[in-house]
């Protein structure tokens, strides 16, 4: 144990190290620039001690995101307009506030078969890439053949009335709840109600439901591993089983991690980053008996082992591994509740029925992990509300130990708009160097922004957001930082950049050149949404980078409540594309004026 702490603190001088070395020979070295059309390559030399300290001729690459030729050559002259069109739609507030009112209202006016058509050159035909698995194939191939993979997700979504959610159960528990505030059912935020976006939660009506549901995603990888040699395919835990065990176990861990700032607080160790905080051993036990946690015999049980509390310290790692066992904390643990001061048990025991409902959930998510692993296939699991966020994480981390030993098959999703982003991935980073699996990430900035800052306020808890959109980029670029410095020190981490903003995909190659990473590695990948940001992924993919499409599908009344949500989500986004439109525009022009008034892509 002493040994393993020694090297993760190993890790972070020699990054200081490296950064120190290569503000030196920065000045060093000679740029030849060799022009083509889209890629810029600059000869460097750099000296690195993780590579036999010999010198390596490293090619940089830097993207032309202004190539309009290269980034929309694999659409035709028709897709551009409707790109135009949806684009400037979106940038009208009214439009966008109302857009389930008005499609409802279309639905009515032009009949079912005339509004689908309308969607499919529209809306649908920008964001959807078909009604099945089928459909999609000749979509995939095409982006395929222009260097864009496909993360596959079936974005069929239920608009459910506030009599059905009263019904569904969804979130409601039977008798008393003694949970706290931000782990309790709240019907105003059950659904998409009065402008609050759920951002897609599935809703609990049994577990018939729950097994469709997890037949729907095994159809998705299937289709996945079927249509790409190297595709995704999305999926949400709230589809797998009661969120109540979501939100409840959520709880067990946030009251957890709580309980060790507050212990390492009374050591003087508050304030710091969560793998800094160490925790000394003999000081820990005085502290929760004086606290009376536990007896003295199983709080010197609890420490005991070849893995714990031998380096005379303990930090979040070690302390986070005592709840694996959930069944033993639970019957033995009770804790100080930090508002009272009151002792109260860490986790109320489950029923018969609700032990059932977790095993299931548990059971579904093993089975999608062994489907991906037998079709080829990698799995992205989607983050949700913060409520439900840290029990996600956790399964997620579980499957990563299990599926991830020979390469990332499992990638978790870290929302950096959160206040907590950098520690979450600092700490389960930590985790996968010290277990020696492979680490799979897809940062993002987060979609539920303005639900979690109405339900924060109307409940009464703290905002978990970030303050402001910088403090939200900062976030992201120290996070991604953090993950492309692990892969510098460790082959074995991967990061998927899920963004359309073009300083950091930007950020993200300069660090890339920066260490030396090549492409062809696939150890950084790239990510933006099917129809947006085309002159990102597009260059990116064609420059020889791994770049995916989220490719949402399925038939279109159904998936009605995805664009919903999407534009909603994305309206900061769409009424400052003007860059994008402007793009478009200058390559229309270019073509009518090179007389390809017909322009078929060709591939």
């Amino acid at each position: 144990a002493k040994r393993r702490i020694c090297l993760s603190q190993g890790r972070f001088r020699s990054t200081v190290a490296s950064k120190q070395h290569k503000e030196v020979e920065g000045g060093k070295e000679e740029q030849q620039l060799v022009e083509c059309t889209v890629v810029k390559a600059v000869q460097a030399d750099l000296i690195s001690q993780t590579k036999n300290n010999t010198d390596a001729q490293t090619r940089k690459i830097a993207i032309d995101f202004d190539n309009t030729h290269e980034a929309y050559k694999s659409k035709d002259n028709i897709e551009l307009l409707r790109s135009l069109l949806v684009f400037k739609l979106c940038t009208f507030d009214f439009l966008v506030d109302k857009n389930k009112e008005l499609m409802d209202l279309s639905k009515k006016v032009f009949g079912k078969r005339l509004f689908e058509r309308l969607m499919k050159m529209t809306f649908y035909g920008q964001f959807v890439a078909g009604e099945d698995h089928n459909s999609i194939k000749p979509l995939i191939h095409k982006n395929q053949a222009f260097g864009v993979g496909s993360v596959l997700d079936y974005s069929v979504e239920e608009d459910l009335t506030q009599e059905e959610i009263d019904v569904s159960c969804c979130l409601l528990t039977v008798g008393v709840d003694h949970r706290e505030k931000k782990y309790k059912a709240h019907r105003q935020f059950g659904d998409r109600r009065g402008g609050v976006v759920s951002a897609r939660t599935y809703f609990y009506a049994d577990e018939a439901k729950c097994d469709a549901q997890m037949e729907t995603f095994l159809n998705c990888i299937k289709a996945s591993g079927g249509a790409s040699v190297d595709g995704f395919s999305a999926v949400k835990m709230t589809a797998l089983g009661r969120p109540q065990f979501l939100l409840q176990f959520s709880e067990v861990l946030v009251k957890w991690r709580r309980f060790f700032n507050l212990l390492a607080a009374q050591q003087g160790k508050s304030g710091m980053d969560a793998l800094e905080q160490k925790l000394e051993l003999e000081q820990l036990k005085e502290s929760l008996t004086k606290l009376g946690v536990g007896n003295k015999d199983d709080i010197e049980n609890w420490f005991t082992g070849e893995k714990l509390g031998s380096s005379g310290t303990i930090d979040l790692l070690d302390w986070n591994s005592l709840i694996n066992d959930r069944t033993k904390i639970s019957n033995l643990l009770v804790i100080p509740n930090v508002e009272n001061g009151q002792l109260e048990p860490l986790l109320r025991k489950f029923t018969v029925e609700e032990e059932k409902q977790m095993k299931r959930m548990l059971q579904r998510v093993d089975v999608l992990a062994k489907h991906a692993v037998d079709n080829g296939v990698r799995l992205m699991v989607d983050a949700e509300q913060t409520y439900f966020q840290p029990a996600i994480s956790r399964l997620t981390l579980e499957m990563q130990r299990i599926f991830n030993r020979e390469k990332p098959i499992i990638f978790n999703t870290y929302q950096c708009y959160l206040k907590e982003a950098y520690d979450n991935v600092s700490v389960d980073v930590e985790l996968s160097r010290r277990e020696g699996w492979y680490f799979g990430a897809k940062l993002v900035r987060g979609a539920y922004m303005y639900q979690e800052r109405s339900r924060a306020e109307e409940i009464g808890y703290e905002d978990p957001i970030n303050p402001d959109y910088e403090a939200t980029n900062r976030m992201y670029h120290k996070c991604l930082e953090f993950v492309l410095e692990e892969i510098d020190h460790n082959r074995k981490a991967n990061v998927m950049v899920a963004s359309h903003n073009e300083d950091t995909v930007k950020f993200t190659l300069g660090k890339m050149n920066e260490m030396g990473l090549s492409p062809t590695e696939k150890k950084v990948y790239f990510g933006q949404l099917l129809g947006m940001c085309d002159q990102i992924s597009f260059p990116l993919g064609q420059a020889g980078f791994p770049v995916y499409k989220y490719v949402p599908y399925g038939p279109v009344n159904e998936v009605i409540p995805y664009l919903s949500r999407r534009a909603l989500e994305n309206r900061g986004f769409m009424k400052g594309s003007q860059r994008e439109r402007s793009l478009l525009w200058k390559e229309l022009k270019r073509r009518l004026l090179n007389g390809q008034i017909l322009y078929k892509p060709v591939y």
